[in-house]
C-alpha cells in the first residue's frame, strides 16, 4: 500500500497505540467495524461465510457462531443468497453496481438493507487463488432514502451543483460553490474545503457552516494531523463516514481470515472502524459526526472536503453519500481544469516578458548583462525583488540587491552547484553562513530592524561561468494554526504507560515565519528555465563560437527530458555532423492539454549559429502553437506564417505527429519532411511514400493529414534525412538500413549507430515512440 511500511513492520490490530508506534498504526486492518452496519466475508466460489462482525446478532438476528461456516443460503435465506450471486455474476466491477438492495428477515419481519460488495484477491500461490477463487466483503446497512436509485433521486440532486461549478471562473469560487452544495446535499453543520501544501500541511480554503459556529477559514493544520497511511487510504477510498464519534466498534471474528491467515484488509470497506486517536481528535473539536470526500489531482491527494456535525450523530443515506462522492470527483476535475487555465494565463504573461527579454538579448549594441537589466521585465518574469547578472565578464544588477562583494559571493556559490537551475526560499538554511551574511540574509545572532533584503534565491547558470541570480525579500508572515502545531501530542499517564493523546486546544494559534521568502513556484522555475535556453542562444549569437559553447546551446534547445506516458516508451537521439558541428535538427515531445502526445522532428538547413538560432525559434514557436491548436496540419500552417515573417531566408522542414495514447491513433502532417516509419509488433515496419509538400516558408496551402494506428507492441519512428541519406546511394537504401536496425531490437542508440554515417556532413535525429 502506498505510503505504508512493509507489512512485517505493521502493528497487529490489538497493539496499543503509543508515542513510538503511532505512525505505524494499522488503520487499514483494524479488525473492527462501525456499528451502523454489519459485515460478512464470504468465499466467492460457494458463498460460505468465513468472517463476520459480531453485531450481526443485533442487526440480522443471527449470532456470529451460527453464520460462520454456513452458506448465505443457510444463514440468511435463499432469496438473499440468490440476489448476491446474481450480483457477482453480472460482472467484475462491483463498485459500479453498489448498493445492492437485499431483504433480510429479522425476527420474522422483512428488513430492506443496502449491500455494498467488493472483492479481495487471495494470496498468490494459494490453491484457492489458483482455482480463481476470491473473497467477497458484504457490508450491510439498513436501507434509507428512496429506492430504487433513479435519475431523479441521484444525479438530479447534484445537477445544479455541477452546472454551478462549470460556470465559476476562479479557484476561490470553485471551492465556495462546492462547499455550499455539499452542505445542502448532506446536511452537515460545517463543510470545509481543506487543501494540502507540498509537505501535506493543510489549510481551510473555503467553509460553509450553520449560524453560531466559529469560523475555521484560513486556519492551518500540521501534516501530522493526517498521517501518511491515512492519506494513502484517502487516495483509494474516496469517501469515509463516521456517523457517531462515540460509537462502540464491533469486532470481526475470527480476527485472522481462515483463507489468508491475515487480518482482513478493510481499505475499501465503508464500515471500516477508524483510529481511536482520530476519534479522540474529533471529540476534542466537539465533533459528533464526520464525513470526508477526497480531492485528487493526477491520482494524488490534493485536499479533502471535510464535513463536521456537532448537534449529534448524523448518517446521510448511501444515495446521498454516493451523490457527494460524485460531487467530489467533479470538483477534482474542475480543480485540475481551473489550475490549468490559471497556469495557461500565467504562461501567456510570461511568454510576453520572455519575448521582450529575448529581443533585448539580441541587441548587440549593449553588453548582455546591461541589456537584460535595463527594464523591469527580468524581475517581473519570476516576481523577484532583485536580480544579479554576470555575463561576458560584466556584472549588472536591478532592483534591491547586496553590494558588489555580496553579489559576487552569491554568484560564486551558484556556480559551485551542479545544477543548471538552483532554487531555495531560505538562504540561511541553504547557503554557508558567510555567503548568506555577505548577501544580506539575516543570520543567527543578529537582530535586523527590517526584513532581510535577501532571503530566497533562484538562479540559472550559463556556459563559461555566466549566471543570472534572482533574489526575494524575507517574507515575514503570520500563519494561523488550528491549535499549536508544535504541541502535536500530549503525554498523559494512564495505567503506568504513556499513550498518545491529540491536542485539546484548536483555538487560533499564530506563528511568525521568518528567514524565508515566498517559495518559488513550479511555473516561475519553468519561466527561468525557458529564459536560460534563450540566453544560451543569445550568448552563442554574440560570438561564443567555440565547440563547447555550441554544444551547450544545442543541448539547451533539445528537451531535457521526454514525457513517459503510461503504456509507452519515448526515446530520442541526436548526433551532430562529422566534427561536432551544430546543425539545425531538433526533436520534441510534449503532452498536450487534451492528454494526447505531440511528437516533432524538424530540420533547418545549414550549420552553425544561424541554423541553430533558427531551429530554436521554430521549435519554441511550434510548441506554443501546438498547445493552442493540437492539429498537425493547422500547426504547420501557422508555423509557416511565422517562418515567412521571421526567417525569410531559411529553408526548414518539419514533421508533426499527434498521438492518442489510449487508442494508438496517430495524426501527422509534414512540410517537406520525410514520413515516419510505422513499426509492427513482429519488428516489421512500413514506410509511406513522402507527402511531397514544400518546406516551411513556401507552403501554398494547409498540408495534408494522414492517420495511422500504432498496434500494441509496435511503435512509430520519426527521423531527419541526415540519418538515412548518403551521397553514394538512394535514400530508399538508407530507409531500409534504418528498418533493419529497428527490426533487430537495437533501440534508438543502436539504430543511430547503424544508420548514421560517421563521416556524414549532416546531423541526424531519431525519435522513437513504442507502445507496450
Amino acid at each position: 500500500m502506498t505510503g505504508l511500511p512493509p507489512r512485517q513492520t505493521l502493528l497487529t490490530p490489538d497493539t496499543p497505540v503509543d508515542l513510538d508506534n503511532c505512525a505505524r498504526e494499522p488503520i487499514h486492518i483494524p479488525g473492527l467495524v462501525q456499528p451502523r452496519g454489519c459485515l460478512l466475508v464470504v468465499r466467492a466460489s460457494d458463498l460460505t461465510v468465513v468472517q463476520c462482525s459480531v453485531n450481526v446478532a443485533e442487526l440480522l438476528g443471527r449470532p456470529s457462531d451460527d453464520l460462520l461456516g454456513a452458506t448465505l443460503r443457510d444463514g440468511l435465506g435463499a432469496g438473499f443468497e440468490g440476489t448476491v450471486r446474481r450480483h457477482l455474476q453480472a460482472g467484475p466491477r462491483l463498485h459500479d453496481r453498489n448498493p445492492l438492495l437485499v431483504t433480510v428477515e429479522v425476527q420474522g419481519t422483512p428488513l430492506e438493507m443496502d449491500a455494498i460488495l467488493h472483492r479481495i484477491p487471495l494470496p498468490e500461490g494459494s490453491e484457492a487463488a489458483a482455482a480463481g477463487d476470491s473473497l467477497v466483503v458484504v457490508e450491510l446497512e439498513v436501507a434509507d432514502g428512496p429506492r430504487p436509485f433513479t435519475f431523479a433521486n441521484t444525479y438530479q440532486a447534484v445537477r445544479d451543483a455541477v452546472s454551478d461549478l462549470n460556470r465559476v471562473q476562479s479557484l476561490t469560487d470553485v471551492f465556495d460553490t462546492a462547499a455550499r452544495h455539499v452542505r445542502d446535499l448532506t446536511g452537515f453543520d460545517r463543510v470545509m474545503i481543506y487543501a494540502f501544501d507540498e509537505d501535506y500541511n493543510g489549510e481551510v480554503v473555503s467553509e460553509v457552516h450553520r449560524t453560531g459556529l466559529n469560523s475555521f477559514l484560513g486556519l492551518h493544520y500540521p501534516a501530522t494531523d493526517i498521517p501518511a497511511q491515512a492519506r494513502a487510504l484517502y487516495e483509494k477510498n474516496w469517501i469515509r463516514l463516521i456517523s457517531d464519534v462515540d460509537y462502540v466498534p464491533s469486532p470481526i471474528v475470527p480476527t485472522a481470515n481462515p483463507l489468508t491467515g491475515q487480518p482482513l484488509d478493510l481499505t475499501h470497506a465503508t464500515l471500516r472502524s477508524v483510529s481511536p486517536i482520530h476519534l479522540e481528535y474529533l471529540g476534542n473539536m466537539g465533533v459528533r459526526a464526520s464525513m470526508s470526500i477526497s480531492l485528487l489531482r493526477d491520482g494524488k491527494l490534493w485536499g479533502l472536503i471535510a464535513c463536521h456535525h456537532y448537534s449529534g450523530p448524523h448518517e446521510p443515506p448511501f444515495g446521498v453519500r454516493a451523490a457527494a462522492e460524485f460531487l467530489g470527483s467533479t470538483l477534482s476535475l474542475r480543480l485540475v481544469a481551473q489550475v490549468e487555465e490559471d497556469r495557461l494565463a500565467a504562461s501567456q504573461r510570461a511568454a510576453g516578458m520572455l519575448a521582450e527579454l529575448v529581443a533585448r538579448s539580441r541587441d548587440e549594441e549593449l553588453p548582455l548583462a546591461q541589456a537584460l537589466t535595463a527594464s523591469g521585465s527580468l524581475l517581473d518574469l519570476v516576481q523577484a525583488d532583485g536580480v544579479v547578472v554576470l555575463a561576458e565578464d560584466d556584472l549588472a544588477t536591478s532592483g534591491e540587491t547586496p553590494d558588489e562583494p555580496g553579489c559576487r559571493a552569491l554568484v560564486q556559490w551558484v556556480l559551485e552547484q551542479d545544477d543548471d537551475v538552483v532554487a531555495t526560499d531560505s538562504l540561511v538554511a541553504t547557503l554557508p553562513r558567510s555567503v548568506a551574511g555577505a548577501a544580506g540574509a539575516t543570520v543567527a545572532g543578529t537582530e535586523p530592524d527590517e526584513p532581510s533584503p535577501a532571503a530566497g534565491l533562484l538562479a540559472v547558470t550559463l556556459p563559461d561561468g555566466q549566471v543570472v541570480v534572482w533574489l526575494r525579500h524575507e517574507a515575514t508572515r503570520d500563519v494561523d494554526w488550528g491549535g499549536d502545531p508544535h504541541n502535536k501530542t500530549i503525554e498523559r499517564l494512564e495505567d503506568e504507560s504513556v499513550r498518545l493523546s491529540p491536542r485539546k486546544s484548536f483555538e487560533r494559534w499564530r506563528e511568525v515565519v521568518k528567514d524565508h521568502s515566498v517559495p518559488w513556484q513550479e511555473e516561475v522555475i519553468a519561466s527561468a528555465t525557458a529564459l536560460r535556453g534563450h540566453l544560451v542562444e543569445a550568448l552563442y549569437l554574440r560570438g561564443q563560437r567555440d565547440l563547447r559553447s555550441a554544444q551547450a546551446m544545442q543541448r539547451s534547445m533539445l528537451p531535457a527530458s521526454l514525457p513517459q506516458p503510461s503504456g509507452w516508451a519515448v526515446t530520442a537521439r541526436y548526433e551532430p555532423a562529422d566534427g561536432g558541428r551544430v546543425g539545425g535538427d531538433w526533436y520534441d515531445a510534449l503532452v498536450l492539454p487534451s492528454g494526447r502526445l505531440a511528437a516533432v522532428v524538424g530540420d533547418v538547413a545549414g550549420h552553425g549559429h544561424v541554423a541553430a538560432a533558427s531551429m530554436g525559434q521554430l521549435r519554441n514557436a511550434l510548441r506554443a502553437i501546438l498547445v493552442g491548436s493540437e492539429s498537425p496540419s493547422r500547426s504547420i500552417a501557422e508555423l509557416d506564417t511565422v517562418a515567412r515573417w521571421t526567417l525569410p531566408d531559411q529553408y526548414a522542414t518539419v514533421l508533426v505527429a499527434v498521438l492518442d495514447l489510449t487508442t494508438g491513433e496517430v495524426e501527422y502532417s509534414s512540410a517537406g519532411h520525410l514520413p515516419p516509419l510505422l513499426l509492427a509488433a513482429d519488428n516489421s515496419s512500413t514506410w509511406d511514400r513522402p507527402l511531397g509538400t514544400p518546406p516551411l516558408g513556401v507552403l501554398d496551402s494547409t498540408p495534408a493529414t494522414r492517420r495511422v494506428t500504432v498496434p500494441a507492441g509496435g511503435g512509430i519512428a520519426l527521423f531527419s534525412d541526415g540519418l538515412v541519406e548518403r551521397r553514394s546511394e538512394s535514400i530508399l537504401t538508407g530507409v531500409e538500413r534504418l528498418q533493419s536496425a529497428l527490426a533487430s531490437g537495437a533501440g534508438v542508440d543502436g539504430a543511430m549507430a547503424l544508420s548514421h554515417a560517421t563521416d556524414s556532413n549532416d546531423d541526424a535525429t531519431l525519435l522513437l515512440l513504442c507502445r507496450d
